[in-house]
């Protein structure tokens, strides 16, 4: 458990200095230079996320059942999940109108991927990692929106076109993780089995 959140830590905590602690990344490019800050923000992420990994999966070995979710969070898992590779792809996808809306929507998607997968797990493994996920996406998304207003950036109009290509395209991935056996695949565990 200590390595979860120890990777937790590493992982959430570099990912957070854009948004959450500007000064200390700024203070990181000055001391090291761009190219090396990226260099040292690389190696933590990656050694946070090995180790959030492999703690995660040593968890799940020896479970520890804080509460058994009722079998109808399995849909509602599912259903969230949906929104949230459509908000995934939204990010990627050029002048669509869920960006153009919701400004994040990566941020916003991990909150929904997290919210979704502590409806329908209840293993302390689970609830630190997704509880970890959305505590940071619920604090990066506040701060990206404060910043936003501060900017005072100016809205963009979203196309129809670029929106249907999100909606299609996230559909498409989600059926992947769902039907196509890659959350099998990734995470071990069939969703129609337990969601999560």
């Amino acid at each position: 458990m200590l390595q979860l959140l120890i990777g937790l830590a590493l992982f959430l905590g570099i990912h957070s200095l854009q948004s959450l602690a500007p000064d200390m990344r700024q203070n990181g490019i000055a001391r090291w230079g761009t190219l090396g800050f990226k260099a040292v923000y690389a190696a933590v992420a990656v050694l946070g996320l090995y180790l959030l990994v492999q703690g995660y999966g040593q968890a799940r070995l020896d479970p520890v059942v804080l509460w058994t979710p009722p079998r109808g969070m399995q849909h509602a898992t599912i259903l969230l999940m949906w929104v949230a590779m459509v908000l995934l792809v939204a990010t990627y996808v050029p002048g669509n109108q869920i960006k153009a809306k919701l400004r994040h929507p990566m941020t916003l998607s991990v909150k929904v991927w997290a919210l979704g997968h502590l409806l329908s797990n209840g293993n302390l493994a689970d609830v630190l990692l997704f509880g970890g996920f959305l505590v940071w996406s619920v604090l990066v998304f506040r701060a990206a929106r404060q910043r936003d207003r501060m900017h005072m950036h100016s809205a963009y109009e979203g196309k129809l076109l670029g929106t249907l290509l999100a909606v299609v395209v996230g559909t498409g991935v989600w059926a992947a993780f769902l039907m196509g056996g890659l959350h099998v695949w990734l995470v071990g565990v069939m969703p129609f089995t337990r969601a999560g």
